[in-house]
């Protein structure tokens, strides 16, 4: 399964605890110091993913920056993408193209939804929820848009119904266990998205803590998500990013 637009009954998501474990069994919250290359972190992905939907490993939050590059989802339109400046890879999740760099926080869900409600629409409303909490922490108000996935600021310094996008989510489901996630703009350079028409919209733009006027820290951020994660999903613990899959997976892929 992959996500696309969703229509969702938000109330009924935000009222339930559905999304949180009834064991409260942790999280592994995993944080990559180093540019991780793309190929490496979907390999790395498939194979957790593949080992908690089979009960042999907990489930995980991955933060991690990518080098500059484009992805396309499942819905990517060849026109939308404007240039070959950085390489483009088929990513596998719902959506159209997007961009990955430096400064922007990328967290790979891989949550186990048997026990977490199997409901992907109020999946994707945590991880918007999610998004909100953090940036609201930050003193930036965003919010949802009906049939646009993802989190958006309004701009009425560019114009009245000017707003741009801070966050994208794009998910996999595989045996009811998600990859792929979010991906945060912390303070990339938003001129690399001029290669791509961002998730196929033309008519509103894209943004970041630094373009909002909100100087912080990769780590700030983190800290920040990983509370208001455990607001909405349940308790994490810190792991190592060894975990995800095993040297030799890693040697072939780097």
């Amino acid at each position: 399964m992959v996500m696309e637009a969703l229509t969702l009954d938000g109330d009924a998501c935000e009222t339930s605890n559905k999304l949180i474990r009834a064991d409260a069994r942790p999280v592994e919250w995993i944080i990559s110091a180093d540019p991780v290359p793309y190929p490496f972190a979907l390999e790395a992905m498939r194979t957790r993913a593949a080992a908690i939907a089979a009960g042999e490993a907990p489930e995980a939050i991955w933060l991690l920056e990518h080098p500059p590059l484009y992805t396309a989802g499942t819905s990517a339109l060849p026109q939308d993408l404007l240039s070959d400046r950085f390489p483009v890879y088929d990513a596998g999740r719902g959506g159209q193209y997007t961009y990955h760099g430096p400064g922007q926080r990328v967290a790979y869900v891989m949550l186990d939804l048997t026990q977490r409600g199997r409901d992907i629409r109020c999946l994707v409303r945590g991880l918007e929820g999610w998004v909100i909490d953090t940036l609201a922490a930050h003193n930036i108000s965003g919010a949802r848009r009906d049939g646009r996935i993802g989190v958006w600021v309004k701009r009425p310094d560019k114009g009245p119904l000017k707003e741009d996008k801070i966050a994208a989510i794009g998910v996999r489901v595989s045996k009811w266990v998600t990859f792929h996630g979010i991906s945060l703009n912390v303070m990339p350079d938003l001129g690399h998205y001029d290669g791509i028409v961002p998730c196929g919209i033309t008519d509103q733009g894209v943004t970041s803590f630094e373009d909002l006027g909100q100087l912080v820290s990769m780590p700030e951020v983190d800290s920040v998500l990983r509370r208001a994660f455990e607001g909405r999903f349940g308790p994490t613990v810190s792991a190592s990013e060894e975990g995800l899959v095993s040297s030799g997976a890693h040697s072939q892929v780097a």
